[in-house]
């Protein structure tokens, strides 16, 4: 099973952006193809996170939280059904 963090570092690395209006649903979907896309090892989606914040520190801490808050919701609607 997946931490929070290592979740969330995985949503950092798609495409989704935090103005999308997405359901818990689609960020799960997301994350499980993001995951199946780094050949399920989440260290290949940390990398990308730490370019990231190296590349784009103005940004990485609004996605990040993003991200997390994304996750927790997303993940705690899927245990809670």
């Amino acid at each position: 099973m997946m931490t929070t963090t290592e979740l969330a570092q995985v949503l950092f690395s798609t495409a989704l952006q935090p103005s999308d209006e997405l359901s818990p649903f689609q960020i799960r979907q997301a994350v499980d193809a993001r995951l199946c896309a780094c050949g399920g090892d989440p260290s290949r989606c940390a990398s990308y996170v730490a370019q990231e914040a190296g590349d784009h520190p103005e940004t990485y801490v609004r996605r990040m939280r993003w991200a997390l808050g994304a996750v927790a919701d997303a993940y705690a609607t899927a245990v809670a059904a």
